[in-house]
């Protein structure tokens, strides 16, 4: 029976572009209720400018207000080593750091190049170690940027395997747009897994068209078994104009369950913390397996 790893990444990703004000109270009682429902990889906030990401300024108010579990491991996204230091005096004992694939993207969302943004990790990824801090690494627009178009997948292979000899544990793929398709995605993994071991792989995909299931059932026949999602699929890039929220976590666990593989998840449970989050926001479910559990108990 296969294991598979979900990164929950709601609390970071999924609201880093609400436009209104989350309370970090809402936050923490977020992050709470994605722990008890077991999951155990949970991405809680991010150390990068409020003046960037203005929903973001109250990270070390999240991370001092964490109830900690000893079994779940709360990660944080950090830009460069003064992001790391930041984090790292809050308690965290893991990272991740960001590049993309497209040099538009790159410049767009971090004002740099694609070698340029990697050159900034080498410190990170030096004080890591010194410090025993795991770090992961994404990679974003790995399918197609709003800016340069198609991506080809020798380029996010090169990318993510820069990472990797950095010293990341772990290689997030992400589909920043979401316009990913099964076809696309496996020719992605292909490329990438010439040069990254499939077992340091993880699938990280937007659901704009629909098709971020289907890229998960693709990428877990093509052998990765690490997903990143959001409860109820909140999300969206600030900097991929029109892209919609992440594969929703309780499509995903669905989805696997199907598939015979374990989670560790308790997908009811999920559900009513996705329907909770959803009304704190005042906003729509974003997961069709959320709406279609909810409608049953009606």
């Amino acid at each position: 029976m296969d294991h598979v790893r979900i990164v929950e990444v709601g609390p970071r990703d999924g609201l880093q572009n609400e436009k209104q004000n989350v309370s970090t109270a809402i936050k923490l009682e977020l992050i709470e209720r994605l722990a008890s429902v077991g999951l155990r990889d949970i991405e809680v906030t991010s150390f990068v400018s409020p003046q960037w990401v203005p929903q973001m300024a109250d990270q070390a108010e999240v991370m001092q207000g964490l109830r900690r579990r000893p079994n779940v491991n709360y990660s944080v996204l950090t830009p460069n080593l003064r992001g790391f230091e930041a984090a790292v005096a809050a308690g965290a004992s893991e990272v991740a750091v960001f590049a993309a694939a497209s040099e538009g993207f790159s410049r767009k969302n971090i004002n740099c190049s694609i070698d340029e943004s990697i050159d900034r990790f080498v410190p990170v990824l030096d004080a890591a170690r010194r410090q025993g801090v795991k770090v992961r690494g994404y990679v974003s627009c790995v399918v197609a940027c709003p800016y340069d178009g198609a991506i080809a997948p020798e380029k996010v292979a090169h990318v993510a395997a820069r990472l990797y000899e950095l010293g990341c544990y772990e290689v997030s793929l992400g589909d920043t747009i979401g316009t990913g398709t099964p076809g696309s995605v496996r020719r992605m993994l292909n490329a990438v897994a010439a040069r990254v071991p499939v077992n340091c792989l993880a699938g990280h995909y937007h659901d704009t068209y629909g098709m971020a299931v289907a890229n998960v059932h693709a990428s877990y026949e093509f052998g990765l078994r690490v997903f990143d999602s959001s409860v109820a699929g909140l999300g969206g890039c600030p900097y991929a104009r029109g892209a919609t929220g992440n594969v929703a976590t309780e499509d995903v666990v669905y989805l696997l369950n199907g598939l015979g593989a374990v989670t560790g998840v308790d997908l009811d449970a999920l559900v009513d913390c996705g329907a909770w989050i959803s009304a704190q926001l005042g906003r729509e479910n974003g997961s069709r397996v959320g709406r279609a559990v909810l409608s049953t108990r009606s």
